[in-house]
């Protein structure tokens, strides 16, 4: 175990040291303040060869007089590497591969009594912030966009002050789209996973248009030749509004039709859904994004959807051009956190929201106060919790930074 200590003014500046030292691997034992910042002692694996065993116990008691033992779930982390170097008396016969498995273990116990530490310092030495990421992560804000909440809170607000605050800076993160297709007209594909609602949103925004404007200016098309009665739908669709609908099974036919309709405002392209595991996924977006040099790409996302999977979606869905996303379902979402931290993350705005089945009510403009205001009611109404463990688990690490 290769350890260091560090002095530095703050802890940012010991972190980043760190990192610049040891790799993000790096296992923080100890932590205090000193006259001029604060000091931080840093420790990580190295492979432990046969002919080393002998120097253990050295490095054993080494890492013991450096971890702070004043709580007992230390004094017993440190006890346990004494054991672990008490092992290497070659009549007990240990590997290399037991020794390496046992000091893995022992830094995950570290790290978990020290995250435990540090969160249960967090709570005292700033109790608003505490309860702030508690709320966040009750919502279902990814851990990263929480941190970066509470680092930009004015110090000394009281509790409805900093929550407020804290909602405010996450509407400020979520994008949205200001003017959207039914306001500036547009080619527009949309695409996304297969059951999102894609064909019943082209439905809501034609439908729309139609009773705000009329049927002229605006086209349907399908290029969906792979769900059953897909095509179907959309000519049906186009004969219920009075518009003019288009099936094509090609990228070189959908190019064609597009230059065909360059007088038409509003073009609304429904695409097959498509796995975002489907190994031929990137090729067929790029065959979709190449037939018009204005046509856009908008990712259809349900709002129900979990937050890895969501990220997993916009992931592989990078791989077009994407100009904006509708998220549909949220009637039938519990959480909105999982969902709104992929988009944040990846800078992808919202155009519009769907939450239900009725056509054209149930779709309006993305509105980023309204989107957190509904997440918090979500969790609220849900009951969602975030108990002392999942904080420390999720915080600890980060504790002395956020304060």
């Amino acid at each position: 175990m290769n350890m260091r200590r560090y002095v530095a003014r703050d802890m940012r500046e010991c972190l980043r040291q760190i990192r610049e030292a040891q790799g993000p691997d790096a296992v923080i034992l100890s932590t205090r303040k000193v006259e001029g910042g604060v000091e931080v002692v840093a420790a990580i694996d190295f492979d432990l060869a046969p002919a080393d065993l002998a120097a253990a116990p050295a490095q054993a008691l080494d890492t013991a007089s450096l971890v702070t033992s004043t709580d007992e779930a230390e004094r017993e982390a440190t006890a346990a590497l004494a054991a672990l170097a008490g092992r290497s008396d070659p009549a007990a016969g240990p590997s290399t591969a037991e020794m390496q498995a046992e000091l893995r273990s022992l830094r995950h116990l570290l790290e978990s009594q020290l995250a435990t530490l540090a969160w249960n310092d967090l709570t005292r030495r700033a109790p608003v912030q505490a309860e702030v990421l508690k709320e966040l992560t009750q919502i279902g804000i990814a851990n990263d966009i929480a941190a970066s909440i509470i680092a930009d809170l004015p110090p000394r607000l009281d509790l409805q002050r900093a929550q407020n605050r804290a909602r405010a800076i996450l509407t400020h993160k979520v994008q949205v789209v200001e003017n959207g297709w039914l306001e500036r007209g547009g080619r527009v594909a949309f695409v996304g996973p297969t059951g999102v609602g894609k064909s019943t949103a082209i439905a809501k925004l034609a439908a729309h248009w139609v009773l705000e404007r009329g049927a002229q200016g605006i086209a349907l098309v399908s290029t969906d030749g792979v769900r059953f009665g897909a095509q179907e739908q959309i000519q049906n669709l186009g004969r219920l509004l009075g518009v003019p609908a288009h099936v094509v099974d090609h990228p070189r036919e959908l190019e064609q039709l597009l230059a065909g309709l360059a007088d038409t405002p509003l073009v609304l392209i429904d695409t097959a859904g498509t796995s975002q595991r489907d190994q031929r996924l990137a090729a067929k977006l790029t065959g979709i994004a190449g037939a018009h040099p204005r046509l856009e790409m908008a990712l259809v996302l349900s709002a129900s959807s979990q937050a890895g999977a969501a990220e997993e979606v916009l992931a592989r869905f990078a791989a077009a051009p994407l100009a904006a996303c509708i998220v549909t379902k949220l009637d039938e979402a519990t959480s909105l956190g999982g969902a709104l931290s992929a988009l944040i993350r990846a800078r992808l705005p919202i155009a519009y929201v769907s939450d239900g089945q009725r056509i054209p009510e149930d779709l309006s403009p993305a509105r980023a106060h309204q989107l957190i205001v509904r997440a918090v009611t979500l969790a609220e109404r849900s009951g969602a919790t975030a108990d002392e463990d999942l904080l420390q688990r999720r915080f600890g690490g980060i504790a002395h930074v956020l304060a």
